[in-house]
């Protein structure tokens, strides 16, 4: 907008040799900036500048020189000084950008992304054979990549990345033990240290980095309970790294059925030392158990295959007692408690009134496993838990 000496309130056009017009104008630090383009009339350029000075005062600005930053540049420095991620965490992000982001778009500056782009490359990892699942995984790691330039940066004023369903993941149904099947599996482990490590990952809906990280101050078999407060992750060099669980909702103390404490009372004795920081399951030479190590130990794709079972990962004992646990009539809230779900801060502060209620949980788990116990002395086999 011109003053009436004909002098522009804000920014100015100069006219270039080649007869097109070039604007300049002061960004919110001061500091000015010469147009990326240039116009062929004053008129165009003078319009240009107001609505350039119209974005400053919305708050809706973009840097066009920031928008030049490659995507690629920008989502490594984004993993790298993003607060609070875990080494694990780090490791899955750049993994996924290295391998399906980059290849596609990280040549591509910031400021240059397109919803259509974007769309081209998820349907291209599709194409290429890539899951639905890990399509996903890396679509939300961009957004939440480009969420960051348009937010906190000012790179850009529209994350592109508005893909309807693009973040959704269409895994397959997980397999589901019985109850029956499950005290099976416990007693087929080739080592019999890890008899009670299948039984309590089951009926405590456990993690594998939260199971393995038990120490014997944590199992309280009077009050039947087990305390979830650390967790072990196996990063890709081999280090086993101990952590706090990996949400706040991880942290928690959890009901277990008496109809296991027979067993873990027999590995506290037989496996585990007597210091209250003795690691409850640890692998065949005292180290901290890994996950192939466990799996050679005790032959557990032998154990599946002679009793006919296929495409169990040990993560599915979770998924059983989760399922276990849902049909025992608990709340959604008590539910999320016990397996250590995040969600939102009420059902945190909820998890703390729900012991009674998780150990109703427990109860009905423990007279499950009896019912089903009774009838496989029977001759049954117990039945198929539906999956929730």
């Amino acid at each position: 907008m011109a003053n009436r000496d004909g002098h522009r309130r804000f920014g100015n056009i100069r006219k270039l040799p080649s007869g097109r017009f070039q604007i300049r104008y002061p960004g919110p630090d001061g500091q000015f900036r010469t147009g990326d383009t240039t116009f062929a009339t004053r008129t165009h350029a003078d319009r240009a500048l107001i609505i350039i000075e119209a974005q400053l005062i919305a708050g809706e600005w973009t840097d066009p020189q920031r928008g030049k930053v490659l995507l690629g540049d920008y989502a490594r420095a984004w993993i790298r000084e993003r607060p609070g991620l875990r080494p694990k965490t780090v490791e899955g992000y750049t993994w996924l950008l290295n391998r399906h982001i980059v290849p596609g778009l990280g040549g591509v500056p910031v400021g240059k992304l397109s919803t259509p782009m974007v769309r081209a490359w998820r349907a291209s990892l599709l194409n290429a054979g890539i899951s639905v699942s890990t399509t996903a995984k890396a679509y939300r790691l961009l957004r939440a990549v480009l969420m960051t330039a348009v937010e906190e940066d000012k790179m850009i004023s529209r994350n592109p990345c508005r893909i309807k369903g693009a973040d959704n993941e269409h895994t397959p149904e997980r397999p589901i033990l019985t109850v029956t099947q499950v005290f099976e599996l416990a007693d087929r482990m080739a080592d019999r240290r890890f008899r009670a490590l299948v039984l309590l990952t089951t009926f405590a809906s456990l993690r594998w980095g939260e199971v393995i990280a038990l120490r014997r101050a944590d199992v309280d078999l009077t009050a039947r309970t087990v305390r979830v407060r650390e967790q072990l992750l196996e990063l890709d060099g081999g280090q086993m790294l101990l952590g706090p669980p990996k949400s706040r909702a991880g942290r928690r103390t959890v009901g277990i059925p008496a109809a296991i404490v027979p067993a873990l009372t027999d590995h506290l004795d037989e496996f585990v030392g007597d210091d209250a920081d003795a690691f409850v399951f640890l692998g065949l030479h005292g180290g901290f158990l890994r996950g192939g190590n466990f799996r050679r130990a005790a032959k557990w794709g032998e154990a599946l295959k002679a009793m006919g079972i296929t495409g169990l990962h040990f993560h599915d004992l979770r998924h059983t007692g989760n399922t276990l646990a849902a049909q025992s009539g608990a709340s959604l809230a008590d539910l999320k408690a016990r397996m250590g779900h995040d969600s939102d801060r009420a059902a945190l502060i909820y998890q703390h009134a729900t012991r009674d209620a998780d150990q109703k949980i427990a109860n009905a788990l423990s007279a499950r496993v009896e019912a089903d116990r009774k009838s496989a002395d029977n001759g049954g086999t117990g039945a198929p838990i539906a999956a929730g």
